[in-house]
């Protein structure tokens, strides 16, 4: 019984190691997604577009299947006196279950900005958010070759910075309707931290889904946290600070992951040559895990 035991948890162990995005594609997409010919990836702009044009065809390379014939969801809204169109982008892997989860990034960024004594005006934002992007894109070529056992839906969304329109419009309009949604995992600024933390929030609110984190925790080569979503801290609540805001207000569990602030949030250093390879390659396995975790 005890050798049965020892080869159990041998192959666990080796299943859990087995667990892991592509390391090149991961760098990859993030240093294409924040360079200077996007120009930030401003919702309307052709930068944004062209950011579009290069994740519909990596959704296609991850294995993500197009929902009712397109991975397209056109939305429009209103900024001031201006009418703006955005473009959401998603699709999913089929499970077992019609049961979904949805794993979200959004791939909007500020654009360009001149700011004064600073030379550089185009805001890369790669770390915000090309970096949730990419490690969403690597987790569902994980799934697309280990088939799960939820249905995944995977979502870049557009104008989170304009006040998380895109996830409001996909709530609003959604490709599958919302009582089967069970959970959002989403995925905003996860490339660097000098402490080597990631934040998961979101068990204040929903306790339940708090064994899944201390379960990849455990093995996680950084630290994954908890926190940041109590009501009661005022700035430091990110409840409702990115996309997972509202699924949130649809009474939908949600798993936000995060670093805290860093000096080059929304600003033009935000590039490629700043974020932490290592840490976001271990933060992206992390965030595997516990997808992982809640589809078993």
């Amino acid at each position: 019984m005890k050798k049965i035991l020892t080869l159990i948890c041998c192959a666990f162990v080796a299943s859990a190691a087995s667990a892991q995005v592509d390391s090149a594609q991961l760098l990859k997409d993030v240093e294409t997604l924040s360079a200077d010919k996007f120009m930030g990836r401003l919702t309307g702009s052709k930068g944004n577009r062209l950011a579009q044009f290069y994740l519909l065809d990596r959704f296609k390379q991850a294995g993500i299947q197009p929902m009712s014939g397109t991975y397209e969801q056109s939305f429009y809204f209103t900024r001031g006196t201006e009418r703006i169109m955005g473009t959401n982008l998603y699709g999913y892997i089929p499970g077992k279950s019609d049961s979904v989860i949805v794993i979200s990034a959004h791939y909007d960024h500020v654009g360009t900005r001149q700011a004064a004594g600073v030379a550089d005006s185009i805001y890369n934002g790669a770390d915000d958010n090309a970096s949730g992007v990419a490690a969403i894109l690597g987790i569902a070529a994980w799934f697309a070759k280990h088939p799960p056992k939820y249905t995944l839906i995977f979502a870049a969304f557009d104008a989170e910075e304009m006040g998380l329109q895109g996830a409001k419009a996909f709530v609003a309009r959604p490709p599958v309707p919302l009582a089967k949604i069970v959970a959002n995992i989403n995925l905003d600024m996860v490339s660097r931290n000098d402490k080597n933390e990631l934040y998961a929030c979101g068990t204040f609110h929903y306790p339940q889904l708090k064994p899944y984190i201390t379960a990849a925790a455990a093995t996680s080569k950084i630290k994954l946290l908890t926190g940041h979503d109590n009501a009661g801290t005022g700035a430091q609540d990110w409840t409702s600070q990115s996309d997972q805001g509202a699924f949130h207000a649809q009474k939908i569990p949600f798993i936000y992951f995060g670093v805290e602030d860093h000096p080059d949030y929304h600003r033009p250093s935000d590039e490629f040559s700043r974020i932490q390879p290592s840490f976001f390659y271990q933060a992206a396995n992390t965030v595997l895990e516990v997808v992982r975790q809640m589809d078993k």
